[in-house]
């Protein structure tokens, strides 16, 4: 496979998300799922619907989330739909909880060693196409969270959530965490759930990666450290599997002194697994070409 173009920008802000994403040339076309984080209740480090408004705006489709499989105030539709309100996500642009009723989307998995079958927020069916805004940072199972864990953990429903960190075994949140699979296992799932969804939508995606506010834990978590690098970019491509590879590479770059740390979050949990996998199932590659913008 040829090398993916990753295109990036120094600068962070809402201009800059739109500048990569322009840079990039990519159209979407149709009606276009808008996929992001609208963090937990009590996480200071998600990126706000102000922070989005502008990209949000231009693209002129629908922001979009899914349940949990952990307690919190998102793993009912009746909690997450009032936690959607207070983040004010509702306020400024369409948003659809995909999964807030039943049944679930079932996407097939192509080549999958743990799943088959990858469930999904049943009302991905109405979109023809998705953008996925990441905020890149560190995450407590995984290791890091950029475009592999949105598209996998993300868009599944609470189900879904749960059949991929159970590794195909579970699709109850309230038993999932008494008996979890290998590290290995999780992170192979996370990969293989992420490629039905690429496969769902036939090119018609784009990848944004915001790396800011990059602290070692999610924003799925109610306690979160608080940053412990710099703002380093936007990176914006059409290959998800390009995108995390290169964020991972510029953290691994970097000479900010909280590299350590953070890379001892991705490492720990094995996180590159996840990208290795994703580039071996071949719905993206690890080779990028990095193209900066100014």
């Amino acid at each position: 496979m040829k090398k993916s173009k990753v295109h990036f920008i120094k600068e962070v802000s809402s201009d800059a998300v739109i500048k990569v994403i322009e840079a990039t040339g990519k159209k979407l076309h149709g009606n276009i799922a808008i996929k992001l984080h609208s963090g937990e209740d009590g996480n200071q480090n998600y990126l706000t619907p102000v922070f989005w408004e502008k990209a949000i705006n231009k693209i002129n489709g629908t922001v979009v989330e899914c349940n949990t499989a952990y307690a919190g105030e998102r793993n009912t539709t009746e909690k997450h739909l009032k936690l959607i309100r207070k983040h004010e996500w509702d306020k400024y642009f369409k948003f659809d909880l995909m999964d807030a009723t039943g049944p679930d989307l079932v996407l097939p998995v192509k080549n999958g060693k743990h799943l088959k079958e990858n469930y999904v927020g049943k009302n991905m069916a109405n979109y023809d196409g998705m953008i996925v805004l990441s905020h890149f940072k560190g995450h407590p199972m995984g290791g890091y969270g950029g475009a592999l864990k949105q598209l996998s953990i993300g868009c599944a429903s609470s189900e879904g959530k749960s059949y991929i960190h159970s590794a195909g075994t579970n699709k109850n949140q309230y038993t999932l965490w008494n008996n979890l699979p290998p590290q290995n296992a999780f992170l192979e799932s996370m990969a293989e759930a992420a490629s039905s969804v690429v496969d769902y939508f036939k090119g018609n995606m784009l990848f944004v990666n915001v790396m800011a506010n990059m602290s070692v834990d999610c924003d799925c978590c109610a306690v979160a450290e608080d940053p412990c690098l710099k703002d380093i970019g936007v990176l914006a491509s059409t290959d998800p599997v390009a995108i995390d590879r290169a964020c991972v590479d510029l953290v691994k770059k970097s000479t900010d002194p909280g590299k350590e740390h953070f890379l001892e979050r991705v490492l720990s949990r094995n996180g590159e697994h996840t990208i290795d996998v994703a580039d071996a199932l071949g719905f993206g590659t690890k080779e990028y070409e990095l193209i900066e913008i100014k």
